[in-house]
């Protein structure tokens, strides 16, 4: 039987360099697949190259066969044909696949006129019908929606939607839920896999978390520096990595995604007697736009009346789904946004005058900022792209008037998160996703913060990357007598590095605690789901045992 796809030693280069080097792989229809590595092993160039979707100055050469027929090296018009009829893509972040000024309907229905010649009437029926098949609710009034106006979660769903609405034979999903909390994850692997096996396509997901791939793949092939290394079924090379490079891989995976039950936690140095943060009944409100004169302007209640102490010397982990409070919580601890109604204060000091006076405002800031430094989830859009790395990690020394040798406190600094030697000279986009991580760090350490506040800082790394930068945190907030926020939707990671859990929901605090009595007794039912949907290594989630996937909406 002719397989579904066939791709035999694709080779992808760009200039000098071998992104893919002779990659032969099979895909059988109906059947799913996982395609695993860290960044830069050749996993999204591979899949762009059966695409046909290779960026500018990007050559593919060797064989591509759907159903037989070779298409490598056909005119972009006629593989713009099989794009969406035969094969679809799922990309990472759907703000940046959808239109952001055409309706949410339209886009889905776009695929459907194009390649099934269905009126337009027909079309937006069909593409409503499409929104509610991966579980959009209320999917007539999303469909009049623009992509800002729905969630993650939603935006990812109407993704698939449009990736399925022609009824592909091949659906290749690139990093789906990397950014998605663990309840919307499951719930968003659980409609591709579904949607997928009803239509008869062949599913391959394609990520760099290995837990999330032993969920939904029967096969798995691991890729490194642009070559495959290993391929199996999922279970067999999950249970028994055959190459150094995969043992390396699952030897990342946090416990949490290893065990059947919530492992032993570490244990944790005593904090100190006094706060270094403290909020009373805090809450935060954002006014929406009008959407006509005659309604009143919506008003979203993004935090709701919370009273937070963080004590000295410990990490408190702050976990909770997107829309939950968790960025808005730590912008206002850095003084980057202010409460609506509530106090709050650092390191003993109020973080706003409560007559509002600006000079005064601009004084109290800048004290909070000696005291506390704020890591944010993505690097490259937080560090300068015009600026040495040297010169990013002496600014906030500039901008605080710290006195002293500027050039050797950054190469202290440099050295101290594990940086290569002429690392200060590059420019952000000449270094690695966790090189860039570091190097975020490294200019939060520099006015010697007591207080470091790290907000989703390991969401979209590599695991291998992420366990390194959560040792890191800790080695560095042990030697240096920090206290640490870390901020997160990912319970597996929070429970790596946490002394003390807070669970948010709604902009409220349902559950707190010591982590090791969150983890392992929690009181409501939340935390409990969000414990549930933490997937695990042996194909299952945390909390069941292993045996058959689950099917249905998690």
């Amino acid at each position: 039987m002719t397989p579904l796809l066939e791709v035999r030693d694709l080779t992808v280069t760009a200039g000098g360099a071998t992104l893919v080097d002779r990659a032969c792989l099979t895909l059988e229809a109906g059947r799913r697949t996982g395609i695993i590595g860290e960044s830069g092993a050749g996993k999204t160039m591979t899949a762009l190259a059966v695409m046909g979707l290779l960026p500018d100055g990007v050559k593919a050469t060797g064989s591509v066969l759907l159903r037989g027929e070779e298409i490598l090296g056909r005119p972009d018009k006629e593989i713009a044909v099989r794009r969406g009829a035969s094969m679809s893509m799922v990309f990472q972040e759907p703000m940046t696949a959808l239109n952001p000024v055409m309706r949410i309907g339209r886009q889905i229905a776009e695929p459907l006129r194009i390649h099934g010649n269905m009126s337009r009437a027909a079309a937006a029926a069909a593409a409503v019908e499409l929104l509610r098949s991966v579980g959009v609710g209320r999917p007539e009034r999303r469909a009049r929606s623009f992509p800002h106006e729905l969630s993650g979660g939603q935006r990812q769903r109407a993704v698939i939607a449009m990736a399925l609405a022609c009824g592909p034979n091949l659906v290749i999903a690139d990093e789906p839920t990397t950014a998605l909390d663990a309840t919307v994850q499951a719930q968003v692997l659980s409609v591709l896999r579904d949607q997928a096996a009803a239509r008869g396509a062949a599913l391959v997901l394609i990520t760099h978390d290995l837990p999330v791939v032993a969920s939904i793949a029967e096969k798995v092939i691991v890729m490194a520096d642009g070559a495959i290394v290993e391929t199996g079924r999922a279970q067999d090379v999950f249970r028994a990595p055959a190459h150094e490079h995969t043992r390396r891989l699952v030897s990342a995976v946090p416990p949490m995604s290893r065990a059947t039950t919530i492992p032993p936690r570490r244990a944790a140095p005593p904090p100190g007697d006094d706060n270094i943060v403290e909020m009373r009944a805090v809450t935060k409100l954002y006014r929406l736009r009008k959407k006509s004169f005659t309604e009143p302007a919506p008003i979203i209640r993004a935090v709701d009346g919370i009273t937070l102490d963080v004590r000295r010397g410990e990490t408190l982990g702050i976990v909770g789904e997107s829309g939950s409070g968790k960025s808005t919580l730590a912008r206002m601890m850095m003084g980057l946004e202010r409460p609506t109604v509530g106090d709050i204060a650092v390191n003993g000091a109020p973080l706003h005058s409560k007559r509002g006076l600006r000079v005064d405002s601009k004084r109290r800031l800048r004290g909070a900022r000696g005291v506390a430094q704020m890591v944010f989830q993505d690097p490259i859009g937080s560090l300068d792209p015009q600026m040495l790395v040297e010169d990013a990690v002496a600014e906030p020394l500039r901008s605080l008037r710290v006195a002293g040798d500027h050039g050797s406190r950054v190469r202290e600094l440099l050295t101290s998160v594990s940086l290569p030697e002429g690392a200060g000279r590059r420019y952000p986009h000449e270094l690695s996703g966790g090189q860039r991580q570091r190097v975020a760090i490294a200019r939060a350490l520099a006015p010697e913060p007591r207080l470091l506040i790290a907000d989703e800082p390991v969401s979209a790394l590599d695991m291998s990357v992420q366990a390194a930068t959560l040792d890191l945190l800790d080695r560095l907030k042990r030697e240096l007598a920090l206290t640490m926020v870390f901020i997160s939707h990912d319970l597996s990671v929070i429970h790596e590095i946490s002394d003390r859990v807070v669970v948010l929901e709604h902009g409220r605090v349902v559950e707190s605690g010591p982590a090791g009595s969150v983890f392992t007794d929690p009181r409501e039912r939340h935390t409990r789901d969000l414990l549930a949907a933490i997937p695990r290594l042996d194909g299952g989630r945390l909390g069941s045992g292993p045996g058959p996937r689950q099917r249905g909406p998690v």
